[in-house]
């Protein structure tokens, strides 16, 4: 059975793509720093009969991040890794001018110095699996210069940089830098609290997530509505093929 190791795994993003995964029959490691919240999720993945182990702890200490690979491979080995743990640096968010520079570190420590970390210590195992794909959740901050989200783009920026030349350095891997767009989640309501204009749940993004893993198309950076719209687009052809045929 294929082995992912899912960090972020309490909440939002990263409990949607461990429940899509265990359906898809993954055995799955999960992480998340509040242990009484990852177990909730621990909970929700178990009742798909996936095996699963549960480690709380911090993506940015390298005893955790040795923990999480030493438990996937007790379950086989590691097949994905997703790495989804974000910081946002400010809470709210904050213009460049006004972000402390220990926000700024904690940005780039948790969303890319924690990703290569995570990447070093699996890279024997994901280097043995015969579908070894890492998932770097990324940001349309990354790409485009909004205000406030300087610190956390640029850490996401970053994180993009590190997932296309990993592509390049390990081709027998699959690497996708993906874009989930906007959701409703904790992390954005931290990030700007006075927004509460309504957003997609995290559970209608996964599928573009599981689609990539599935499919498996080459290393390179992905949006999750490019993904979803696609796919829309494939049911549809399918759709009339099938009613042309009836016909």
């Amino acid at each position: 059975m294929a082995v992912a190791i899912v960090t972020g795994a309490s909440k939002g993003l990263g409990r949607a793509l461990a429940e899509g995964l265990a359906r898809a029959g993954w055995d799955l490691v999960l992480d998340a720093r509040t242990a009484p919240v990852l177990e909730e999720s621990a909970r929700r993945v178990r009742a798909h009969g996936t095996r699963m182990v549960a480690v709380p702890g911090d993506v940015t200490d390298a005893a955790h991040r040795a923990e999480l690979v030493a438990a996937a491979r007790g379950l086989g080995g590691v097949d994905l890794l997703v790495h989804n743990a974000s910081a946002l640096g400010a809470e709210p968010l904050v213009r460049l001018a006004e972000l402390p520079v220990a926000g700024l570190r904690t940005a780039l420590e948790v969303n890319t110095v924690a990703a290569l970390g995570l990447v070093q210590e699996a890279l024997p195992l994901l280097r043995a699996s015969a579908v070894g794909a890492v998932v770097a959740v990324s940001s349309d901050a990354a790409a485009e210069p909004y205000e406030t989200w300087g610190g956390y783009g640029a850490s996401k920026a970053a994180l993009d940089h590190l997932a296309a030349v990993l592509a390049v350095e390990e081709p027998g891997l699959r690497v996708w830098a993906v874009d989930p767009g906007d959701m409703a989640t904790d992390l954005y309501a931290a990030a700007v609290p006075e927004d509460v204009s309504g957003r997609p749940s995290p559970e209608t993004v996964a599928p573009a997530f599981l689609r990539l893993v599935a499919e498996r198309p080459p290393s390179g950076r992905y949006t999750a509505a490019t993904l979803l719209e696609s796919e829309r687009e494939r049911e549809t052809e399918s759709e009339k093929e099938k009613e042309g045929e009836e016909a």
